[in-house]
């Protein structure tokens, strides 16, 4: 390991980085140096610029990609190697566009479980629809983290560090009691068949991603799918439901409330409940309460 590396590593230990982030941002700082062929430390603010577009129009990433990889040489720059004479002021953040998650009907959820590619697929699946935890925090669960007294899964260590517990209802303890019959983990709920012998390591994101895109597949369901869809359908199945919005806001673990407000827009319950201005109205040929033309039975 590089000494530069080794103090970017060390700054984010410091400021107690997950380790996703930690990953992210040693490549992006690795990535620019290679694109110029020199040591980083040799680098500045014009050469992040250029690097900006270079992401942005030849790379084609996402604005939020894009953001991500600028906010990680900036950290670089400021906290490693403490370059306060370096400012970042003109470089603008590109603007992420605003859109709504997809979300699944109940059948369509029901769907793609039931076309899961195997048990421990399927088990996965019902846990993250049934929890709407995130796909890193379903993958690292330990069998110890279902208290099945106390009816809660504990989340350890989630996005920002954080521990929280979310509800385990009676069809999901049933589900992982026939599924720890079956597979009896030990460590992990969700062990790897990849890693070293003797050595039980949870599955990767990678895994997870791959159980929902095939079953997706296999379901024969058009939307793009991934853990985190099974996410926004519970938040949203949940406000539908007449659950408040503080309430699913400490089930998803976010820090505030305004992240968990898009489902506001999701929720048909909410959509639908004001009735809209255009059917108060007449319109010729149109009556006041249906949305067919009115037919003259002459």
């Amino acid at each position: 390991m590089t000494r530069l590396r080794q103090r970017l590593l060390e700054e984010l230990q410091r400021r107690n980085y997950a380790p996703d982030t930690t990953r992210g941002y040693i490549l992006a700082v690795k990535q620019f140096a290679e694109y110029f062929g020199k040591s980083p430390d040799r680098l500045g603010p014009e050469q992040v610029r250029r690097f900006q577009l270079h992401l942005l129009n030849e790379k084609r990433l996402s604005a939020g990609t894009v953001k991500t990889r600028m906010s990680a040489l900036r950290f670089f720059y400021r906290k490693a190697l403490k370059r306060r004479d370096l400012t970042f002021d003109d470089l603008p953040f590109p603007r992420i566009p605003v859109k709504l998650p997809t979300v699944l009907s109940r059948e369509e959820v029901t769907r793609l479980i039931d076309a899961a590619a195997n048990l421990m697929h399927r088990t996965l699946l019902i846990v993250l629809y049934g929890t709407g935890v995130r796909r890193t925090e379903a993958s690292r669960l330990k069998v110890s983290d279902i208290d099945s007294q106390r009816r809660v899964i504990h989340i350890r260590q989630g996005k920002g560090s954080r521990d929280r517990d979310v509800p385990l209802s009676p069809k999901l303890l049933h589900v992982l009691r026939e599924y720890w019959r079956w597979k009896k983990p030990k460590i992990y709920l969700f062990p790897s068949t990849l890693g070293h012998p003797g050595v039980e390591e949870p599955i990767s994101d990678k895994t997870v991603w791959n159980a929902c895109r095939e079953a997706a597949v296999r379901a024969g369901l058009s939307k793009t799918i991934g853990p985190h869809t099974l996410r926004h359908s519970f938040a949203t199945h949940l406000m539908e439901a007449g659950t408040d919005l503080r309430t699913i806001q400490l089930l998803l673990g976010h820090v505030t409330l305004e992240h968990t407000t898009v489902y506001l827009h999701l929720s048909q319950r909410h959509l639908h409940a004001a009735p809209s201005p255009l059917d108060q109205i007449r319109i010729g040929g149109y009556s006041q309460q249906q949305d067919q033309p009115e037919v003259n039975p002459s």
